[in-house]
């Protein structure tokens, strides 16, 4: 599973068409049309940038798997495809955020489930059960799961999933990438140790979110 260009290759369409667009337009010497989808271009291929990113390594060390702002740090009981008792961290990623998803932990992708939903606002506390969403079972060789759900928000479209289940990832590895704005929640351990703060800004694959006990 190789997603180490400096481009999300997602992102190759939208700039191709982007580019041509904008190349049409100068040819015709429409001066603001030009520069509207010449900034478009590049906002497109700053979206869709997929830089590297490095991080300490640490003994149960839980990473960041998204860029974003902390929006929500809090201990959930659910039932579903998601039960029992988790400790919650929601991360907002807005359209000038990195949005490709990085594995919080490493073990094997024991289940996804994908569901169909909505696209109200990332950010609202209901976009957690309402809104599309794309969920991915971490399972450590240590017996602890990790789910990390990729939510689709209002801009959001389309939630893409490189990994399948049966699949080892080693945390830090990219595993999707969410399109134009979104929302990534993960749920751990009750237990989980809590190394970030509400409202604190992350970064995909290298921010500590703290440690399984």
């Amino acid at each position: 599973m190789k997603h180490d260009s400096i481009i999300a290759r997602e992102g190759y369409p939208f700039i191709v068409f982007s580019l041509i667009t904008s190349v049409f337009v100068a040819f015709f010497g429409i001066a603001w049309l030009t520069l509207i989808f010449a900034l478009l271009t590049i906002f497109v291929i700053c979206f869709f940038r997929n830089p590297e990113r490095y991080f300490k390594e640490e003994e149960k060390a839980v990473i960041s798997p998204a860029d974003g702002k902390i929006i929500k740090i809090e201990n959930v009981e659910l039932s579903g495809n998601i039960s029992g008792k988790f400790k919650k961290i929601s991360i907002f990623m807005n359209v000038f955020n990195v949005h490709v998803n990085r594995a919080p932990y490493s073990g094997k992708i024991e289940a996804i489930n994908y569901h169909e939903g909505k696209f109200i606002a990332a950010n609202l506390d209901k976009a957690s059960e309402d809104n599309e969403r794309n969920e991915v079972l971490i399972h450590a060789d240590d017996g602890r799961k990790i789910w990390v759900v990729q939510i689709a928000g209002l801009i959001a479209r389309r939630i893409v999933c490189w990994v399948n289940a049966g699949m080892t990832i080693n945390r830090g590895e990219r595993f999707g990438i969410i399109r134009f704005g979104s929302r990534v929640d993960v749920y751990l351990p009750e237990d989980f140790v809590v190394r970030v703060n509400l409202k604190e800004k992350v970064r995909a694959g290298e921010t500590l979110l703290g440690y399984l006990s």
